[in-house]
């Protein structure tokens, strides 16, 4: 079990796992495919955090080295959070329970996360908890259309890439976001390349960068980022109750003179 010690206060506690088995493809990441995938995203990744500043960082899962993407924030500190303990990992945690605090993170990070845990809502709901108000998420994902939706829909049971149990559509990640107050401000696809091994000597198929300008709907993988809004309740008092009764125009107003008799 691992924690995470912040050096003003205790932001991270550990926590029971039992959030299931957890499978990293660093086979299939080690692949030609693969290493041109992490590439794209790394740089995608970079350009995002170069608009996110603050305290922490917390990247959920781990997709590639432990340093990959942590390596590009511009916050003070980044912290790599996971089911399973591993090399690299600060926090092992349930993805439903963060054992982290609230309100306590500036940014988080989740590469492709929500494909491969059991309940994608119950991480979403404990990513608004954590983050602060104005914080920022980064969302790597799967496209379920296009050539690599249907690479995952026709592979064996182990998906495609290996361990993803469902690529989630971007309409869907979208509505959910909205209903947890997290804003969606910009969304960017990438990986429009065939998902096959082979893809160098397929020389039909256009290059990555004109297919990302002219068949922008046959990227495999999108970035989405949202930020997390808070909207402060102001109470509105009544207006009756701080009208004073006012007369009817018109009528003789009352006066404690006493006229004098003859």
């Amino acid at each position: 079990m691992l924690s995470a010690v912040d050096s003003s206060k205790r932001l991270f506690h550990s926590s029971a796992v039992t959030d299931g088995s957890r499978m990293i493809p660093t086979g299939w990441l080690l692949t030609p495919l693969g290493q041109r995938c992490l590439a794209e995203e790394q740089s995608l990744i970079g350009r995002a955090l170069e608009q996110v500043f603050g305290e922490r960082l917390l990247q959920i899962g781990a997709w590639g080295q432990p340093e990959t993407f942590v390596s590009c924030a511009r916050t003070h500190r980044s912290t790599l959070l996971d089911w399973h303990p591993q090399a690299g990992t600060d926090i092992v945690s349930l993805t439903s329970r963060l054992a982290v605090a609230s309100d306590s993170v500036d940014a988080v990070l989740l590469p492709h996360t929500l494909e491969v845990i059991p309940s994608p809502h119950a991480l979403l709901r404990e990513v608004a908890r954590v983050l602060r108000a104005d914080g920022h998420l980064l969302v790597l994902g799967f496209s379920p259309g296009g050539f690599w939706g249907l690479r995952h829909l026709f592979s064996p049971r182990r998906g495609y890439p290996p361990g993803h149990r469902r690529f989630i559509p971007e309409r869907r990640l979208r509505d959910w976001l909205e209903l947890l107050s997290l804003e969606v401000h910009s969304r960017v696809r990438y990986c429009h390349t065939l998902p096959v091994e082979g893809i160098k000597q397929l020389r039909i198929f256009p290059k990555e960068e004109w297919a990302a300008r002219w068949l922008p709907m046959l990227g495999g993988g999108y970035l989405m980022a949202a930020q997390k809004r808070v909207y402060p309740m102001t109470v509105i008092r009544p207006g009756w109750r701080n009208q004073r009764f006012k007369a009817v125009g018109g009528l003789v107003e009352p006066t404690l003179r006493v006229a004098s008799v003859r």
